[in-house]
């Protein structure tokens, strides 16, 4: 990747990151399902009027929605109520990389091969060691709840695949608004309708925060970098995020960060970055086509080399050359 686009991913992971902090802050102010559909309300609106049609069929819009809007929102804000701490929960939402391939075996005919089980079983320890810190003071159902909601965000991983939204910021801004109505809905009924009239300054930033610069820079950004790269180049980035989390979480809140954290945390991180590499491809011989064709080009590159070096020479002209950079 090119060094903008490396600051671009590791700034994003940075947002993503502190988003914990500042959803910590929002939900002094708004009970957990009001806040999930405000944060989408915003994102939505009035981005929605002007972003045009989805261009994905419906069925995915509202799968995704379901998924990735009320189920994996809804429950990460429902456990971060119950008290579960912004950094933890960045690290735990983070094992959604297992349930995606969990769930893409059945419903998307994966293979998980042996580096997959391996990675994912290291992965596991990690969160098995986790549980140590429920005694600590966590609430075993807000831990349950953030598991949920990775749970829910690896489901909606796999029907994002399904989906291929050939433009990944409209279809979020879509995915927003279709997920906003149940949110609201939900809240009025189970939190009242109060809520919708709190009104602060730290409340507000706060959804605009998460809303504005969260979700719709954040996921135009990361479907620009997508767009770019393959996504085995820029998915790593991502496992930046509970390391900023928990980082900014102990800064601005105080929360302690645990050896037990610590050594839970590599584990995961860890685990997913074997289970996410590909296998390394053997080697070709040099009387492969793909060989012969880089003696070419030493071969090219040599004569130039020694043509240059003759004050009688012409010089070859750089464009004449093979190249071995990617094509921007």
């Amino acid at each position: 990747m090119r060094a903008r686009h490396v600051a671009l991913a590791v700034g994003l992971a940075a947002v993503w990151g502190f988003n914990f902090v500042v959803m910590d802050a929002g939900l002094r102010h708004y009970p957990p399902l009001m806040y999930a559909a405000l944060r989408f309300l915003l994102a939505a609106f009035p981005a929605v009027l002007f972003a045009g049609g989805p261009r994905t069929p419906w069925r995915w819009v509202l799968a995704t929605g379901a998924t990735l809007g009320v189920a994996q929102y809804g429950l990460l804000l429902l456990g971060m109520h119950a008290g579960m701490p912004p950094g933890l929960a960045s690290l735990v939402i983070q094992v959604q990389a297992i349930f995606t391939a969990a769930f893409a075996v059945p419903l998307l005919g994966e293979r998980l091969g042996t580096r997959r089980v391996y990675g994912t079983a290291l992965a596991f320890g990690g969160l098995a060691l986790l549980t140590v810190e429920l005694t600590g003071g966590v609430p075993l159902g807000a831990f349950l709840l953030c598991l949920g909601a990775a749970a829910a965000w690896g489901l909606g991983n796999v029907v994002m695949r399904k989906a291929a939204p050939p433009d990944s910021l409209r279809f979020m801004i879509w995915v927003s608004a279709v997920s906003s109505v149940p949110l609201l809905v939900l809240a009025v009924l189970v939190e009242g309708p109060s809520s919708l009239g709190v009104f602060s300054v730290e409340g507000v930033a706060a959804v605009l925060y998460t809303a504005i610069i969260s979700t719709l820079g954040g996921f135009g950004v990361w479907g620009l970098l997508l767009a770019r790269y393959d996504a085995s180049v820029v998915a790593p980035y991502a496992l930046l995020v509970p390391i900023f989390g928990l980082s900014s979480a102990a800064l601005f809140t105080g929360e302690p960060i645990s050896p037990v954290t610590v050594a839970a945390g590599v584990l995961i991180v860890a685990g997913l970055l074997y289970a996410g590499r590909r296998p390394a491809r053997p080697s070709r011989a040099a009387g492969s086509p793909a060989g012969a064709g880089y003696l070419r080009t030493l071969v090219v590159r040599a004569r130039a080399r020694r043509a240059a070096s003759r004050p009688d020479s012409v010089l070859v002209p750089p464009s004449a050359e093979p190249s071995d950079r990617p094509i921007p």
